[in-house]
């Protein structure tokens, strides 16, 4: 069974249903509060590749809406730096297992991920 990465913070609920999803399925995961820790540049990197920046970026949430994002044209490293210090911008829970990501709440692609 592959060792999961949940990338989220503790007050989401998406990110509580990923780590409750794998605890219940006895894996072994590692939990990155994005809050305390700020993504790494190569994860960030791989979900990007996969999903892209309109992907990976809530553009229906609360912080995004407030940020003004909709209307501002930023480079990559000032969408990379807006996210470090405020990462309810993502589509919460960033999850990796092996060399499958997901985005959001994606139990078909967690149950993959178990599989491998």
């Amino acid at each position: 069974m592959a060792n999961v990465q949940i990338f989220g913070v503790k007050n989401s609920p998406a990110t509580r249903a990923a780590e409750r999803f794998f605890k219940e399925r006895r894996a072994a995961i590692q939990m990155v509060d994005l809050k305390k820790k700020a993504f790494a540049p190569g994860e960030m990197k791989r979900f990007v590749e996969r999903f892209g920046w309109n992907g990976l970026l809530d553009t229906e949430g609360k912080a995004y809406v407030d940020a003004g994002l909709k209307y501002l044209k930023l480079s990559e490293a000032e969408l990379m730096e807006r996210i470090e210090r405020e990462p309810l911008l993502l589509r919460l829970p960033l999850v990796r297992g092996g060399e499958l990501v997901s985005i959001g709440q994606d139990e078909e692609s967690w149950k993959a991920m178990l599989a491998l």
